[in-house]
């Protein structure tokens, strides 16, 4: 079960996203707050934080608020910012308090915000493509110690759709070549991610910036 806590500053935004995230039975909102302070002080293990509207957008600009612990468990919660519009360009709000972080505009689909979540929850980057692009070079810089080769063009669409989790039949078809040279890309993503199996290669992948979920 994925603990989430929703910050937002209207009851109908918090009322309306527990909804959406309640209809997934792997979800469970156990908290909700006005604002990213008032979480912050919900001692409950979190495995992640929706924050949305004005909490959202005032909390890339408060550096304290960044890598707050919302529980009390040794594990780090994720964190997902629902915003209304593009951000400026600067730091993320990436930092060691935050196990990840995603960003989605805030009339997400309730398939789209269930998918982050999930996402988030398993360590993974994940955000629109638009939202996401002005932070890519900053998040190369948090991902740690990893340093990974450059992947070719091709690599990095075979990448993708590992990613999406087609099998190398439809990665073959969707790119126009064959499966054996699918089962070559892969050899040769694994080997400069360092990466032992897909699922490895996407998680590295997407904390390098070269995926976006």
């Amino acid at each position: 079960m994925i603990k989430v806590v929703v910050a937002a500053p209207s009851l109908a935004l918090r009322a309306g996203l527990r909804a959406l995230l309640a209809a997934d039975p792997e979800v469970d909102v156990v908290g909700e707050a006005a604002t990213l302070s008032a979480a912050s002080r919900i001692e409950l293990p979190v495995d992640v934080l929706v924050v949305a509207g004005s909490a959202a957008d005032s909390m890339a600009d408060i550096p304290e608020t960044r890598g707050v612990r919302i529980s009390s468990d040794s594990t780090p919660p994720a964190l997902l910012l629902l915003v209304g519009d593009q951000p400026e360009p600067s730091r993320p709000p990436y930092g060691p308090g935050w196990r990840a972080w995603g960003l989605l505009p805030v009339d997400c689909s309730a398939e789209e915000l269930l998918a982050a979540v999930k996402a988030l929850q398993q360590g993974l980057l994940v955000g629109d493509p638009s939202l996401m692009q002005p932070y890519l070079p900053s998040v190369v810089e948090n991902t740690g110690p990893e340093s990974v080769e450059a992947l070719t063009e091709r690599e990095a669409q075979v990448l993708q759709r590992l990613a999406q989790g087609l099998p190398n039949k439809q990665i073959a078809a969707a790119l126009g070549i064959s499966e054996h040279t699918v089962k070559f890309h892969v050899s040769a993503i694994y080997s400069k991610l360092g990466a032992t199996n897909r699922t490895e290669a996407v998680r590295i992948g997407v904390r390098q910036g070269m995926i976006i979920l």
